[in-house]
């Protein structure tokens, strides 16, 4: 029996398809989730993809907060389902407190698009497992709202708990504090990251890291980690 992950589209979404081909690749069955959805139509676990979910016009994820199908997706996570932020995905998550922090504008105010290299502080959350702790990976970069922050408590309660999952290296690309490119809740199920694993899952079309040796695919990790974790459990 094949895992099912659900992918949200909102409008403005824009990463949505090459989520769910991430999730195809990872051996699961994609599921597609519109907005206004109001179940959850039966996922074991839900990707929020990047974009600009409502073209990001009051505040980064602010306005997708109130869609119907979010009702849904905190209630599956505060029951422990797998939940993955990217991008505008992340910031979602924070606006509906599933992640604390917020986002705002990169510190240099400009659009940011690279390949950057992160390094893994977490492997054991449900969407982690398949990397090592240290590790280092490169997946794409790009956002214009991409600086996380958060009061000083937070942060340290972040980093005393092990729930900053991933941390820039090399450069900070938009001023996040402490280097932070993604965090994770208590449970470890829920995790967002502003860079895009998702565009980096097949060979000759990510960026190559020279220390994984996975030739493209750093980011198909995160796949894999949920759909061995689910059906693990199935």
């Amino acid at each position: 029996m094949s895992a099912r992950i659900g992918v949200v589209t909102f409008p403005g979404t824009l990463d949505d398809r090459d989520a769910a081909r991430a999730v195809r690749l990872a051996g699961a069955d994609a599921v597609s989730l519109w907005h206004a959805d109001e179940d959850l139509h039966g996922v074991d676990a839900i990707v929020l993809p990047g974009g600009f979910s409502y073209g990001d016009y009051l505040r980064a994820g602010a306005i997708s907060r109130f869609a119907p199908i979010m009702d849904g997706i905190v209630d599956a996570a505060h029951g422990g389902m797998p939940v993955l932020g990217i991008c505008n995905g992340f910031q979602v998550l924070t606006e509906v407190h599933l992640l604390p922090g917020s986002m705002i504008k990169n510190e240099h105010l400009h659009f940011v698009c690279r390949d950057q290299t992160l390094r893994v502080e977490n492997a054991e959350t449900s969407w982690t497992t398949e990397y090592r702790e240290g590790e280092e990976i490169v997946i794409p970069l790009k956002n214009q709202d991409g600086q996380y922050v958060a009061d000083d408590r937070t942060l340290d309660e972040l980093e005393a708990e092990g729930r900053v999952a991933f941390r820039y290296v090399g450069w900070n690309p938009n001023g996040s504090r402490r280097d932070i490119a993604g965090i994770t809740n208590a449970r470890g199920n829920v995790v967002g990251l502003m860079p895009h694993p998702e565009h980096a899952v097949e060979p000759g079309f990510g960026p190559d890291s020279r220390e994984s040796g996975r030739r493209g695919t750093d980011g198909l990790g995160f796949f894999t980690s949920a759909v061995k974790g689910l059906l693990a459990i199935a």
